[in-house]
């Protein structure tokens, strides 16, 4: 296919394709996926190797958000059956990211819902962060707190963060539709405020909310223009009592050509199976690791992720290999240009898998599993 030839060689000189080639992606049949799968794997092949990254998140404030995201379960006025707490102690956060590690992580992400930190919540996640890099020699540490006032970036830099999280979800022009509460503008600055301040910029979406091929193509291309080092791709999770509760969108093949997409706009960023893979990748997960190099291991924000064991058996099984500690994520040209080396990705999603037989086209809501172990539980956590 002239189409896929065309993306691997821009791919590989990190060239932007065209809006029409993405597009094309996006709309290519069944009877190809295989052919797009394989062109796309050469390009994550090409800049990432065989290695994949293992993320872990640690969710240090469950519910209780004043923003009305529709997809989100923690969100105002949510009816959803999440955990809620507030603040976990910083030895508690430690604790739960210490788990993550010991399965394989290299990268922790903590997550606080709400509009963004205050002072007085960026002092806490400082503390929270020098626990953890005190109690875990080498260890990478992700925010992701919301929007950032001036200065915020700078502090929890200080404090040893590596990166931080803020994803751009959807395109600029039907992000109202979404959210609104706040702004994309907001979303925008917040990704720039952590570029300045020196932190790895992690930025991604969510597909799946009933957006169209264009807006899909419309936030990855505003994604490249951003330049993140890492870019997490979730999949919506429907939760019951949000109101994208019946936006049941995506096929295990919708999901892979997304991906594949992200990768030829993307070519060297690091790519993230975020929210959602055991959801709408389900037995088709192996084949996303040819695209995306980087997955989370263990349970998610509000919802339970696949066995960690699983995970680590998936990665061996495809043929791919954990990344390890003393390797650096991203390709020589992007970590010598001021990046950390690595970068992290936060999103709601997740789900196991259940007994019941899939059935083509019916939602899979069997799949969505609210959270009840680790953080903010006493239950051990999954990873």
């Amino acid at each position: 296919m002239d189409l896929l030839n065309t993306l691997v060689d821009k791919g590989l000189r990190r060239e932007l394709p065209t809006r029409e080639e993405a597009l094309a992606v996006l709309a290519t049949s069944d009877d190809d996926l295989l052919d797009v799968v394989a062109a796309a794997g050469k390009v994550r092949r090409q800049w990432f190797g065989r290695r994949v990254k293992l993320n872990y998140l640690v969710n240090l404030k469950s519910g209780l958000c004043p923003e009305d995201c529709s997809y989100c379960s923690q969100r105002l006025g949510s009816k959803a059956d999440i955990l809620k707490y507030t603040w976990l102690k910083p030895d508690e956060a430690s604790q739960a990211a210490a788990a993550g590690l010991a399965g394989g992580a290299k990268r922790v992400c903590l997550v606080a819902s709400g509009r963004g930190p205050t002072d007085r919540d960026v002092d806490r996640v400082s503390q929270t962060i020098k626990a953890i890099k005190e109690q875990n020699e080498g260890v990478e540490v992700c925010a992701c707190l919301g929007l950032l006032s001036d200065g915020q970036a700078e502090r929890l830099r200080e404090a040893g963060a590596d990166a931080y999280n803020h994803n751009l979800n959807t395109s600029e022009s039907t992000y109202g539709d979404i959210t609104t509460t706040h702004t994309y503008a907001d979303r925008v600055d917040t990704v720039r405020k952590a570029h300045a301040a020196g932190l790895s910029a992690c930025s991604g979406l969510i597909a799946g909310m009933g957006e169209s091929d264009e807006d899909l193509v419309d936030v990855v291309f505003s994604l490249r223009e951003l330049d993140p080092d890492s870019v997490p791709v979730n999949f919506l999770i429907p939760f019951e009592g949000t109101p994208l509760a019946k936006e049941w969108n995506l096929t295990p093949q919708r999901c892979l050509r997304i991906l594949a997409m992200v990768r030829f706009v993307c070519p060297d960023v690091e790519v993230r199976i975020a929210g959602g893979r055991e959801v709408h990748l389900r037995t088709m997960q192996p084949l996303a690791l040819h695209l995306a190099n980087s997955i989370f291991l263990g349970d998610y924000l509000t919802s339970e992720g696949q066995a960690g064991k699983a995970d680590l058996e998936m990665i061996a099984d495809a043929g791919f290999e954990v990344e390890g500690a003393d390797q650096v994520t991203l390709p020589e040209h992007r970590s010598q240009a001021g990046a950390c080396g690595d970068t992290g990705g936060c999103h709601e999603g997740g789900g196991v898998c259940g007994p019941a037989v899939a059935v083509a086209g019916e939602p899979r809501t069997d799949l969505v599993a609210v959270r009840r172990r680790g953080a903010g539980t006493d239950l051990a956590p999954n990873a």
